[in-house]
C-alpha cells in the first residue's frame, strides 16, 4: 500500500471538510474516489485517517494549539492546519507507525502541497507534540 498517497488523499478530504464546514459523509467520499481512483487499501487508510481525525478533532486541535506558540488554529493556513491534524491523529491515537515516520511524511506532504516555510513550521509543531505525548507515556 502507498501510505503517502493515502495521507495526501486524507489531507485533501480534510481540507474540503474544513473549508465547507461539513463532516465527511459517504456521498462526499464516493464522489472524491470517483474523481481520484485508488486501490482499496489506499482508500481504507485515507478514510481511517479522515474519520479518526474528525472523531477526535477537539482533542487534536487542543493539543496542536497548546504547542503552536503564538499560533491559533484559525490563523494557520488551511493546508498546514489539516496536515497537522492528520499527523497529530497518527501520533496520538495510532500506535502502529513510528513518530519519526509520521513526522517525515507530514513534512514531505507539506513540501508538496504548502509553502516553502510550512515544512519547518509543521516539523516544529509535530516535534513538540511527539515530545509531549512521549512524556505522558512515561
Amino acid at each position: 500500500m502507498k501510505r503517502r498517497k493515502a495521507r495526501e488523499y486524507a489531507l485533501q478530504i480534510l481540507y474540503q471538510c474544513d473549508l465547507t464546514g461539513a463532516a465527511p459523509r459517504r456521498e462526499m467520499l464516493d464522489s472524491f474516489w470517483a474523481d481520484n481512483p485508488a486501490p482499496d487499501d489506499v482508500k481504507a487508510f485515507a478514510e481511517e485517517l479522515v474519520f479518526g481525525t474528525m472523531e477526535n478533532i477537539e482533542r487534536i486541535d487542543s493539543l496542536i494549539e497548546s504547542v503552536a506558540e503564538n499560533w491559533e488554529l484559525d490563523r494557520m493556513a488551511a493546508v498546514d492546519r489539516n496536515i497537522l491534524r492528520s499527523a497529530t491523529y497518527e501520533l496520538a491515537f495510532k500506535g502502529d507507525v513510528p513518530a519519526a515516520v509520521t513526522m517525515n511524511e507530514a513534512i514531505e506532504i507539506a513540501k508538496k502541497f504548502s509553502t516553502r516555510e510550512s515544512s519547518s513550521f509543521i516539523n516544529g509543531v509535530l516535534d513538540r507534540i511527539a515530545k509531549r505525548l512521549k512524556k505522558k507515556m512515561h
